[in-house]
């Protein structure tokens, strides 16, 4: 079984939304802020087990460009500066699968340290 890969990306830039569709026909609406806090970069994911940061106060957050990386992935530029990390075609698609579970352990790990979304 191969990858999937993208047919179409677009970003709703006044929903804050990445619409992402795929090859077998799934699409998946993933929040600018979703994207943001579960970036794959090392500044959010560190750079082993255990390390992932936690980073509150994104709900504003929008994707301020999208550039392509070699036929693979998506580099997404957030207007927070954010711009390290790159979403492969399998990351969006984990994301957007993922999506009701990871936001859930979000908002909890959120509340947990006492946090928000809020700037």
């Amino acid at each position: 079984m191969t990858a999937p890969h993208p047919t179409a990306i677009t970003l709703h830039r006044a929903s804050h939304v990445l619409e992402v569709a795929f090859d077998d026909g799934a699409v998946f609406r993933l929040p600018c802020e979703y994207l943001r806090v579960e970036s794959p970069s090392a500044e959010v994911q560190g750079h082993g087990p255990g390390q992932k940061v936690l980073v509150a106060g994104k709900r504003d957050v929008n994707i301020a460009a999208i550039e392509p990386v070699g036929h693979y992935a998506v580099l997404l530029r957030f207007d927070d500066g954010h711009a390290s990390g790159i979403y492969s075609w399998q990351t969006l698609y984990t994301l957007g699968r993922e999506y009701d579970t990871r936001w859930a352990g979000y908002l909890k790990a959120l509340q947990a340290a006492g946090l928000s979304r809020d700037p």
